[in-house]
């Protein structure tokens, strides 16, 4: 299916150029863009600009959306104006410069119509029809840089700096870009590696203008790119804040140690057709594959965008969107599992008994349901509050509230006793809204020994985990 395009043009101080870039996007028609729309920034511009765009917005209303901006703040903040505006499946930025062919638009398209592309870059030095030849030590910079970028992101772009980036406008959206000059560049696509986008390259046309024309990045900018670059490969700032928390649940993917514990704690009792409720992205679900049959499943659509990708290659493996309440969200998968796993999201819901009902109803007679819930209410502070929990539960409260649903609860253990006291530390002394990063690190690099000081510890877990048998009607 074609896709419904929106460009993005950032302009500042283009009186020259802009109406005839603004003239090649418009006329750009491929079976590939069922509909281009065209979102113009101007960033401030102070040599006549604005006069030209104004009027080019009047004569196209319903192609193109036109937007001030008071000062100038930079090309990140142009386009992040812009993208908050788009409406269509892609979104791409286009410089008003001339330097980039429109006519090449489609040439990112058939990534996202054939292979499930996330983003889709226009690359400069893969092979094109022509390029025009210009400053040799500026081709060199920017291949350093692609090449830092790759070592740090383990990508294997040709060219992050280009401009062309196309990316799926619900993904756009959702990242938080902080930049607000050329910085924007490696800052989107360290964000797009962390969120595990599929990113794709095809080879355009580039006609780079000199300085005397008016070119505008400079070596200032490639020292800036490099510092962005490290930044953004320390710094997981990936999500927006959103109604999903994602922003916050992410944090755990820096914790694969402590989420291989947890693995290694449920996987005893995992059988081979498992549902997988509130998988988020995927941070249990890699360390349980392969399994004879295995559906991951949550209601953040941007988890299940990740997840989707993830299960590229992986026949035995289905995505879909679960929501724990819904009943009819089980029908389609009644009695079709051996094993339910559901961690950290029964805490999350108003209708336990709905929840439970509808684990049971997806398992066959005899099949298990593998619950981890926090535990004891006395911890209960900020960043339960944070993280959506409707509550925390004793061993007599969840095994009751579990049994009275047709399961027999034939284990039932504590879990994570170490980071017991961090917990009331943060959410009741710190009052803390979030996880520390360097706290994260330190549970990740110490989970060796929290693994087995979780035997000795003389206080209750931070979680409990209760393996309960499906009983027949």
């Amino acid at each position: 299916m074609p896709e419904h395009l929106s460009v993005v043009m950032p302009v500042y101080n283009e009186r020259y150029l802009v109406a005839e870039s603004v003239r090649r996007v418009l006329a750009v028609e491929s079976p590939l863009i069922s509909r281009l729309d065209l979102i113009i920034v101007d960033d401030g511009s102070t040599d006549g600009t604005r006069d030209i765009l104004r009027k080019l917005a009047a004569e196209h209303p319903d192609r193109i959306t036109y937007i001030e901006h008071e000062r100038n703040g930079g090309k990140g903040a142009a386009v992040n104006t812009g993208i908050a505006r788009a409406q269509g499946s892609v979104t791409v930025i286009h410089d008003a410069d001339l330097e980039y062919d429109s006519q090449d638009l489609p040439k990112l398209m058939p990534p996202f119509i054939h292979d499930a592309a996330d983003a889709v870059y226009g690359s400069r030095f893969l092979a094109a029809s022509y390029r025009r030849v210009l400053y040799y030590r500026h081709s060199i910079g920017n291949r350093l840089l692609t090449g830092i970028c790759n070592l740090l992101t383990d990508l294997n772009l040709t060219d992050m700096e280009t401009c062309y980036k196309a990316v799926r406008t619900r993904l756009l959206q959702s990242i938080p870009i902080r930049s607000r000059d050329f910085r924007i560049e490696p800052e989107l696509t360290f964000k797009l590696a962390k969120r595990g986008a599929r990113i794709f390259e095809v080879p355009v046309s580039y006609a780079g203008r000199t300085y005397e024309e008016g070119k505008k990045i400079g070596f200032k900018d490639a020292v800036l790119a490099l510092g962005a670059m490290l930044h953004w490969w320390l710094i997981d700032d990936i999500y927006k804040p959103d109604e999903y928390g994602s922003n916050i649940l992410v944090g755990m993917s820096a914790v694969p140690h402590f989420n291989r514990w947890m693995a290694d704690t449920v996987r005893p009792h995992v059988g081979a057709r498992v549902l997988e409720v509130g998988a988020g992205i995927g941070n249990l679900t890699r360390m349980l594959l392969p399994r004879d049959y295995y559906t991951v499943s949550d209601v953040n659509p941007h988890y299940l965008d990740f997840l989707q990708n993830f299960a590229e290659g992986k026949p035995y493996m289905d995505v879909r969107r679960i929501d724990l309440t819904c009943r009819d969200d089980f029908a389609p998968v009644a009695g079709r599992y051996d094993t339910a796993i559901c961690l950290n999201v029964l805490e999350h819901v108003d209708d336990e008994a709905a929840a439970l009902q509808n684990i049971r109803l997806a398992l066959q007679p005899g099949g298990y349901a593998i619950i981890l819930v926090p535990q004891d209410p006395s911890l209960y502070g900020t960043l339960d509050e944070v993280l959506g929990h409707k509550r925390r539960y004793t061993r007599e409260s969840l095994r009751a509230t579990i049994e009275a649903q047709g399961f027999h609860v034939e284990q039932l253990f504590d879990f994570n006793r170490a980071t017991t006291p961090a917990w009331r530390l943060n959410g009741q002394v710190l009052k803390r809204r979030h996880f520390s990063k360097l706290q994260l690190k330190g549970v990740n690099l110490l989970t060796w020994l929290l693994r087995r000081l979780d035997r000795v510890l003389p206080w209750q877990g931070a979680s409990l985990i209760a393996v309960a048998r499906c009983l027949p009607d």
